[in-house]
């Protein structure tokens, strides 16, 4: 079997990705490993990792690595991808331009103007990656967990013949919240209270809802207790999520941050400080520092898992599990009653030798799903823009999101983060 990780040389998903292959090794059998990234000395320094961690586990895991895609591609049975275009200085742009302007948005990644500079930079290049798949490895899955995760996934959905799926951990977050409010598990040891919690959310990436809320050992449905025990937290505790609650009858499974990109008043109870680039930079300046120092076998590698679903997915497939999957995103098709069956949502799959499926949840209460499916609209119109290099497409976007309140501060707007990211929009540039 042959596996190619692209956008490998990334301190965190790299070895994470890595680490996980090599704990699901009895399930996926003897694999080639194809490393690929742009940035060949990052790319060195993983592959040497690479060979040691497998090295000292015993694997037989062929390790290849290439600045080439098209050299890895050729058979591939999987294609894992997690890119990036110079991704915390672009952020940065994507949440200080839209301030300017006066646009009160929380996080500028995934959502609202920033979702949509930072789509436009990634859809090519997703696309690029697609076509070459077609061409040279027209079997394989692509596993994306490149952001902004939806409207990356709906441009292979509309411009490509790939099969696919997107993958985010971040409904483990709603794992967490819940428990926090329960009490039920070890709130540090998240495999304990996925083991005593069950979750059945459905949605869009970093924007779904809490439909079911069990006791694994009793059966019981946790919702009343929930509400009960939500009431009494301190009000700093996700205050935007309790208003959505309280207002439309369902928890919000991602958390205030993520799940405020999409939400017009969520500045009302969140401070408009965005994301932690500094401690970023630290954290992956650290991780780099542990990397290499395997690689050069000055520390030792250690097998942990990471709690990404890529290597459970692939085992799923190659041994045909029939395994249930948390969530997934991947085409609506009628698993959510009320929403477009060509939307990309997220929600629970089953997993087995003939793919990724969802799982039917039926309808989301009205309101929600109005919400959601304004988004999957801004979506379509994002990979319009993206694709064709279409500024009208772009600005209705914008003009029909909830974080923008004007057309001249969207129309200004845009031609300041299109300025901005030139050097990656070559698309807009005709």
């Amino acid at each position: 079997m042959k596996i190619v990780i692209i956008g490998a040389g990334s301190a965190s998903f790299g070895p994470a990705i890595l680490g996980d292959l090599a704990l699901h090794a009895g399930l996926i059998g003897e694999t080639e490993i194809w490393l690929v990234d742009t940035n060949a000395e990052s790319l060195d320094t993983m592959a040497r990792f690479a060979t040691r961690l497998f090295g000292e586990a015993g694997l037989k895991f062929a390790v290849h690595q290439t600045v080439d895609r098209t050299a890895a591609l050729p058979g591939a049975n999987f294609v894992i991808v997690s890119i990036a275009v110079d991704r915390l200085e672009t952020w940065k742009l994507d949440w200080q331009i839209p301030l300017r302007h006066g646009v009160r948005h929380v996080l500028g990644e995934n959502g609202g103007p920033g979702g949509l500079s930072h789509a436009l930079r990634n859809i090519p290049l997703l696309l690029g990656i697609a076509h070459d798949v077609e061409r040279l490895a027209p079997s394989a899955l692509i596993l994306n967990f490149t952001n902004p995760l939806s409207r990356l996934c709906l441009a292979l959905h509309r411009h490509s013949r790939v099969r696919f799926t997107g993958l985010c951990h971040q409904l483990g977050e709603g794992y967490r919240l819940v428990n926090q409010v329960l009490g039920l598990a070890d709130g540090s040891d998240q495999h304990a209270i996925e083991q005593r919690l069950h979750l059945v959310a459905a949605g869009l990436n970093h924007f779904s809802f809490i439909l079911d809320m069990r006791d694994r050992q009793t059966g019981a449905d946790l919702y009343p207790l929930f509400r009960q025990r939500l009431a009494a937290m301190p009000a700093s505790f996700e205050p935007m999520s309790r208003r959505l609650y309280d207002t439309f009858g369902l928890f919000c499974a991602t958390g205030d941050g993520h799940a405020g990109e999409y939400v017009g008043y969520a500045a009302d109870t969140m401070a408009l400080t965005g994301y932690d680039f500094d401690a970023r930079a630290e954290h992956s300046s650290n991780q780099w520092h542990w990397v290499r120092s395997v690689a050069d076998g000055q520390a030792s590698p250690t097998l942990k898992a990471s709690g990404e679903r890529a290597a459970p997915i692939i085992a799923a497939i190659v041994r045909d599990l029939n395994q249930h999957e948390l969530s997934a995103n991947i085409p609506n098709r009628g698993c959510i009653e009320n929403m477009s069956p060509d939307a990309i949502v997220e929600l629970p799959a089953t997993v087995n030798a003939t793919g990724v499926h969802g799982v039917h949840v039926g309808a989301l209460p009205r309101g929600l799903a109005a919400m959601l499916n304004q988004q999957v609209e801004i979506q379509e119109l994002v990979v319009e823009a993206a694709v064709h290099g279409d500024r009208k497409a772009a600005l209705q976007a914008l003009l029909i999101d909830p974080t923008v309140r004007s057309y001249m501060q969207a129309d200004h707007m845009l031609d300041d983060l299109l300025k901005a990211h030139a050097a990656h929009l070559p698309q807009f540039a005709t």
